[in-house]
């Protein structure tokens, strides 16, 4: 095998793997490094084999003048497993516990290595739904919003508790928390590019769902569509949260007596059971 094809190789894996879903022009390919389209079909032909044999992911050609290549990345099931069994172990630490009832985590939140992957959960859940964006709030929920956005290849769009003389124009708006019962504020810069856009919402916590639906009042605001909403907890109570269609990667009972007070939810179960490598967690809820 010639250098020049390693070197093909080599950039063909890396811009596929960093860019899911994105369709990749065998023209301009073939332009890129001067060779035929036939050549360029070998080439891929090996990363596919490869991405299948080491359970990367799928790529896919499309044949035809507007023929090109799309990676859709595989759920990593091992790390994804390792990650939870860490999360449910680290939070069940008595000192997590705040006075005021909730978990601390944001040091956690803040590791890439415990996010990471869950960004992969949180992807996987939602990359079927031609999604454009995902939205967040800050501050705690932007390092699962950015995991999540970067598998999915789409951008973040930050909605702040307070606008910012830096942000420029905002539209702001005032909701009562469902938790707290106390009125707060979120705001939108107008140079954020949620115009039409399908959005996912994600989070880091939801008790009754407050911040949630108030993101997707404001969202609805610029005419775009909150399709689905991601979070790393929910709480079990309240059972009727304000905004109804969400997932969590873990269900948090605070009330929970006789057993763990954290459980895995059983559509993550589900994920990494076909991920082929299994996850031994309990059943979840939503």
């Amino acid at each position: 095998m010639t250098n020049q094809r390693y070197q093909r190789l080599v950039w063909l894996t890396g811009h596929l793997t960093t860019h899911p879903d994105q369709q990749l022009s065998l023209t301009e390919l073939s332009r890129k490094f001067g060779v035929a389209k036939s050549t360029l079909s070998d080439d891929l032909l090996m990363v596919k084999t490869a991405m299948d044999e080491t359970r990367l992911g799928t790529v896919d050609t499309q044949v035809g003048s507007q023929g090109g290549v799309v990676f859709s990345p595989q759920l990593d099931g091992e790390a994804v497993e390792k990650t939870l069994e860490f999360w449910l172990h680290a939070l069940s630490e008595p000192d997590r516990r705040t006075p005021e009832g909730f978990l601390y985590m944001t040091d956690l939140l803040f590791d890439p290595k415990r996010i990471d992957p869950l960004g992969q959960l949180l992807a996987e859940n939602f990359r079927h739904m031609a999604v454009d964006g995902v939205a967040t709030v800050e501050t705690k929920g932007i390092p699962l919003a950015m995991a999540t956005a970067e598998r999915l290849g789409v951008g973040v769009m930050l909605l702040r508790r307070d606008s910012r003389l830096s942000d420029g124009s905002a539209l702001s708006l005032n909701y009562l928390s469902g938790s707290s019962h106390r009125i707060q504020s979120m705001s939108l810069s107008r140079r954020m590019p949620a115009r039409g856009a399908r959005l996912i919402f994600v989070d880091d916590f939801m008790k009754a769902g407050g911040t949630a639906r108030a993101a997707q009042d404001l969202l609805t605001e610029f005419d775009a569509r909150v399709i689905g909403v991601g979070v790393l907890i929910s709480t079990r109570e309240p059972e009727h949260k304000l905004i109804e269609d969400y997932v969590a990667c873990l269900q948090w009972n605070e009330s929970e007596k006789s057993g763990p007070p954290l459980q895995v939810s059983g559509w993550v179960n589900e994920l990494v059971r076909r991920s082929h490598l299994g996850f031994g967690g309990g059943p979840g809820g939503t």
